[in-house]
């Protein structure tokens, strides 16, 4: 070998060597997650599955950078928080488990029936989503009781299309998240 082909092999080995570092230095450090969930639980006042606190653990399959500013939690809206980190630039939102749902695990807590409910489990109700200029509704039933102003979860008939949506009169409910 000359000279010049064992510095190119040299150069080579300290390169390929030298390389996966300088990738992993590249990377972004990834939130802990532990750690987000224990400032959500914290700042709700409600570990998971309780009433007012998170539905279920944060997905561990997400990877979001560190947040170096801090995180914001807005307050809840539409049964769930927002959780941002402007500085990083993602926003997820966490499902909160209501109030009059049963909590995940106990026995016993079934939800109690609502008095007078506009919408009651097994009523066939009218599921709307509209806009500015448009509006569309489908047949649903529903699975739960609720009333005006209330979430209930409705059913529209083929397999697995459970949703929640905001009762707005007697049979009629709407999606949540239309405006």
């Amino acid at each position: 070998m000359t000279i010049i082909s064992r510095f190119s092999v040299f150069t080579f080995i300290v390169t390929a060597l030298t390389a996966p570092s300088v990738l992993a230095a590249a990377q972004p450090a990834a939130m802990n997650l532990d750690e987000l969930e224990k400032i959500v639980i914290t700042t709700l006042g409600a570990d998971i599955g309780e009433p007012g606190g998170p539905l279920a653990p944060i997905d561990r399959r997400m990877r979001l950078s560190a947040c170096s500013a801090g995180v914001q939690i807005d307050p809840p809206a539409l049964s769930a928080v927002a959780v941002r980190c402007p500085a990083a630039g993602w926003r997820i939102r966490i499902p909160l488990t209501h109030d009059a749902l049963p909590v995940a695990g106990k026995r016993g807590t079934a939800a109690a029936p609502v008095a007078n409910a506009a919408v009651r489990r097994g009523d066939p109700v009218q599921l709307i989503a509209q806009g500015s200029s448009f509006q569309v509704s489908i047949d649903a039933t529903a699975m739960e009781d609720a009333d005006i102003g209330g979430r209930v979860r409705v059913s529209t008939g083929s397999k697995g299309s459970t949703m929640f949506a905001e009762v707005v009169d007697v049979g009629r409910v709407r999606v949540i998240g239309f405006k």
